[in-house]
């Protein structure tokens, strides 16, 4: 399994058959690593409703004739875009023949932004989810904060692979992100969501320091770096 980080919070993964992207916010983002038409998926899957979280979705669905799984009311949505969908909810599993995709909680806020109307359509509950496929786990959190039933899911799964949220502000910061880190007990962490933009700007390398000094795993991936599991 190859994990690649495309920017923000946008990560592709390439099983033995499938080809997964996770939050895929490619144009306007600055730091995006690939356009949204190069982009060659099966499965669009969706953490939350957020404009840079659900990003070229539509599109990059349509294109491949993508599923895309996402929480409920966003599903919905994009079904009466004319989107292939997959609604689920927190807590709730499904095996596809991609892979086992289980939601969990994040604390945040679900709302996409049609700016020019001056409108918020809501989108449900924001989630994180764990995608299990070729004998691995990640856990992608979504944008969230640090929240105690991060230790049940650290208790419950065996996570090969976990990316964090630490730009602060809209999500957990570097220090909450450790500790979260240590509740999910992932064997490498990887952190998200950060020097997108001035006002979420941290050092992933002292993220991954911070780490190593508590004896975990980790690796700040610039935007088009991967990992192989």
């Amino acid at each position: 399994m190859k994990a690649t980080f495309l920017g923000h919070s946008c990560v592709l993964v390439e099983t033995k058959q499938h080809t997964i992207i996770i939050d895929p916010f490619l144009t306007g983002n600055p730091a995006a690593s690939r356009s949204a038409d190069s982009i060659r998926a099966d499965v669009v899957l969706l953490t939350h409703g957020h404009n840079d979280h659900v990003g070229d979705a539509e599109q990059i669905a349509k294109a491949n004739d993508a599923l895309v799984v996402a929480p409920n009311e966003l599903a919905v949505w994009l079904g009466w875009q004319g989107c292939r969908t997959h609604p689920m909810h927190i807590g709730g599993a499904h095996a596809f023949d991609f892979g086992r995709v289980k939601f969990t909680p994040a604390l945040h806020g679900s709302g996409y932004e049609l700016a020019d109307e001056k409108r918020i359509v809501y989108m449900g509950m924001p989630g994180g989810l764990l995608l299990s496929a070729d004998g691995y786990t990640i856990y992608h959190a979504g944008d969230t904060a640090l929240f105690g039933d991060m230790k049940l899911i650290g208790d419950r799964e065996q996570i090969d692979l976990a990316f964090l949220p630490i730009g602060d502000n809209f999500t957990m910061g570097p220090e909450d992100a450790l500790l979260a880190a240590q509740w999910i007990g992932a064997k490498q962490v990887v952190p998200v969501h950060y020097n997108t933009f001035p006002l979420i700007e941290q050092d992933g390398d002292a993220f991954v320091q911070a780490l190593a000094a508590h004896r975990m795993d980790g690796k700040a991936l610039a935007p088009g770096d991967w990992l192989e599991l």
